[in-house]
């Protein structure tokens, strides 16, 4: 048929309770022939079994390396142990997808950003948020001058749901809402502080608070919990024109554009008059509802038969590593500010 491409031969290494939504996105979509899934647990193969039944199934890593036919691995084991299967596909001359976060040392990202440039590969990672298309629309309308100069930002992402043991909410939350408050900055924080506590399992904190500082006086502030009466997943962005809400949680309303703030005339005779508030209409835009997930997948797989750089690169993930390094280090040390680049107590 004219103009059809030919699938793009990919792994799934990771099949737990992110991995198998992988696996289901890459059974189905076009432009993807779904090889192996690869697991410890028989469990998670059996269910992958009848999620992708043209696909084999094995406990073994090096078996699926081994298959010169894969082309593409994604990697979405626990964050913990991103880092080895990682670099291994990258030096088997795979391309990678590796989940969020791309790892939970800064020296671990860093080693995965050193085996994609030797190896000549894609190295893509997961920050699912950058492919929804609110925030697509969110990201056009920043990048287009529409909220003019973004002040500042907060995020709140808290439910009642499950609790890891292996991450706390900080590296299991904040990648999401840092991959995003990043994509809208174009900037990194100078410096990050956290505060939070470990109320059900000693050593792994529920809640967490995090504040950012930005170069240009930017700030912005991401609440994070498996512990809330409320399911929320919402970002005010609070610009100098318009502010903005996006609200994940709502069904069909997930952007609110407030044409409000205040307007500072050319003359001004007393300081009540310098400040003039504006309170204008309150737009609702019509944002299609994909779902990220595939358009994450889909966007994989055009990357690997191109050769495009990938939205969400290495670096990009590294950059967010770097942030959730520091805060660790400032949960820590009782929230005293890190600097991001060493993650050292801010002066």
């Amino acid at each position: 048929m004219s103009g059809a491409v030919e699938p793009v031969s990919v792994a799934v290494v990771g099949a737990g309770y992110w991995g198998k939504n992988y696996v289901r996105n890459l059974a189905h979509l076009p432009g993807a022939n779904l090889r192996w899934v690869c697991d410890r647990d028989p469990q998670a193969l059996a269910r992958c079994a009848r999620l992708a039944p043209g696909a084999r199934l094995t406990a073994e890593l090096d078996e699926v390396l081994a298959d010169a036919t894969v082309q593409a691995i994604v990697v979405a084991t626990p964050a913990p142990v991103h880092a080895a299967p990682t670099i291994a596909a990258l030096r088997a001359g795979k391309h990678v997808l590796v989940e969020k976060p791309m790892a939970t040392t800064t020296s671990d990202a860093a080693a995965m950003v050193a085996a994609a440039d030797a190896a000549g590969r894609t190295l893509m990672v997961g920050h699912l948020m950058l492919y929804h298309p609110a925030v697509e629309r969110l990201q056009r309308m920043v990048r287009a001058g529409e909220l003019g100069r973004i002040y500042y930002m907060y995020a709140l992402r808290v439910n009642l749901g499950q609790v890891r043991r292996d991450e706390n909410a900080l590296w299991s939350f904040a990648p999401h809402d840092l991959s995003i408050i990043q994509c809208l900055l174009e900037q990194q924080p100078e410096t990050v502080a956290a505060r939070g506590h470990a109320y059900l399992q000693p050593g792994v904190e529920d809640v967490v608070f995090l504040n950012l500082d930005y170069p240009d006086q930017t700030m912005a502030q991401i609440q994070l919990s498996w512990l809330d009466p409320h399911k929320e997943r919402r970002l005010t962005v609070v610009g100098s024109r318009k502010m903005v809400i996006f609200d994940d949680t709502h069904a069909n309303e997930k952007l609110r554009v407030y044409d409000k703030g205040f307007d500072r005339p050319p003359d001004y005779e007393s300081f009540g008059e310098f400040l003039a508030l504006r309170d204008g209409d309150v737009h609702i835009p019509s944002v299609a509802l994909n779902e990220p997930l595939a358009a994450e997948c889909l966007h994989f797989l055009h990357c690997v038969r191109t050769g495009t750089p990938p939205r969400t690169s290495a670096r990009d993930g590294l950059a967010v590593v770097k942030v959730l390094d520091a805060a660790a280090r400032s949960l820590l040390a009782g929230g005293a500010p890190m600097r991001i680049a060493a993650a050292e107590p801010a002066s």
